[in-house]
């Protein structure tokens, strides 16, 4: 009679998992900006599916996934590190760690999670389950361009001081590795998928810094110094986001500060291979996951326009314009669509890459980033 009570239990437990099975692999999360919430959104239906609020300010926000799919960490630009729970649609863990934050990373076995901040600069490492604190990185400058490398590593550049500091906690407590002479004002960071390369962009100066992370003493690599020079100087509206950049086969596309073109670099040699004329300042240069395609978007006043570039050609095949206010772009994890928020006409749209036919419009209060769940499986995003 023990054994049947036990196993009428075990079956009680066992029913509500199996009668309504939750996949998360089709699933993203899309930034309100406006409103401090996230909207649950499902790639096969282009469909919005909950909306979780209470994440505070939003106006800078990125996210990361853990290795499972199931939670999202979320960034917001008031200090807030929220923890997300995309099965259940509901805040799991929330913790307020710092006055203004810029971005953050997770750990390549997923058990840490960490965030760069302008107040008061530094870098802060939390438990990926328990949001407790872990450790506490000061920098004396505001940190940016903080991504995770292979090896429970975490890279990040500073503002003020021009530099970039490895983070290794492959023994518990961190080692750290600080490389001087990165340049002048870094502004963002992006790392290669293999997590080899890492490249920062300089505001206060012409040009790119790279590192070889493989190397035993990376040593900073000069990439395009001088670009623009002799060129009319030109205000910045917005800063690219260098994790926008493009990797099209054996080349990086990035936008150019403060010009209307992209670069084309070539990722073995860091040497230029070419520039492509826009219609306004890139933001994000982001490609089709096969790398056939480049899709850029632009900084305001020309920011209701999106252009695509054949990565062959190196020449725009395609442009038109969403809406007002075009702030960010997100392929499907085989490139057949992207995702597009417009902010002001309050909308996501989605598109076929490859006929350029609208498919669908979703709407969302003020949208910004989207994050789709693959990037819970890529180094650096």
């Amino acid at each position: 009679m023990k054994q049947l009570a036990l196993g009428i239990v075990a079956l009680m437990m066992m029913t509500p998992a199996n009668a309504d099975p939750t996949a998360t692999g089709d699933l993203g999360l899309v930034i309100e900006r406006a409103k401090g919430s996230v909207l649950l959104v499902d790639q096969s239906d282009r469909a919005a599916l909950a909306r979780i609020e209470g994440l505070g300010d939003l106006s800078h926000a990125s996210l990361v996934y853990s290795p499972d799919e199931r939670f999202a960490y979320v960034f917001g630009r008031d200090g807030g590190l929220t923890k997300v729970d995309i099965v259940t649609r509901q805040i799991a863990n929330r913790v307020v760690q710092a006055g203004n934050a810029i971005g953050g990373a997770i750990s390549d076995d997923g058990q840490l999670v960490a965030v760069s901040n302008y107040e008061p600069g530094g870098v802060r490492v939390f438990d990926a389950d328990t949001l407790e604190l872990v450790a506490d990185i000061p920098t004396d400058s505001k940190t940016i361009g903080l991504v995770d490398a292979p090896g429970r590593r975490f890279v990040f550049s500073m503002w003020d001081t021009g530099e970039t500091w490895i983070a290794d906690f492959a023994n518990g407590a961190p080692e750290i590795t600080k490389i001087t002479d990165m340049g002048k004002n870094p502004y963002d960071a992006l790392i290669t998928a293999n997590g080899r390369t890492y490249i920062t962009g300089l505001f206060g100066e012409d040009g790119l810094t790279a590192l070889d992370l493989w190397a035993d003493n990376p040593k900073p690599i000069r990439v395009l110094p001088g670009y623009g020079r002799g060129q009319e100087e030109m205000p910045v509206y917005k800063m690219p986001h260098l994790e926008g950049w493009a990797l099209t086969d054996r080349e990086f596309v990035l936008p150019a500060v403060g010009h209307h073109e992209v670069l084309w670099i070539d990722a073995e040699t860091l040497t230029e291979t070419g520039r492509t004329q826009t219609h306004g300042q890139p933001v994000f240069a982001m490609a089709r996951p096969d790398g056939r395609q480049v899709w850029v978007n632009f900084a305001h006043p020309l920011n209701d326009t999106i252009q695509v570039i054949d990565s062959v050609s190196k020449q725009v095949i395609h442009e038109f314009s969403p809406g007002p206010a075009v702030l960010h772009m997100e392929f499907t994890a085989r490139g057949h669509e992207v995702w597009i928020s417009v902010r002001d006409a309050n909308k996501v749209v989605v598109y076929d890459t490859h006929s350029f036919e609208k498919l669908r419009e979703i709407a969302a209060d003020s949208p910004s980033g989207i994050f789709f769940t693959a990037r819970a499986h890529r180094t650096g995003l």
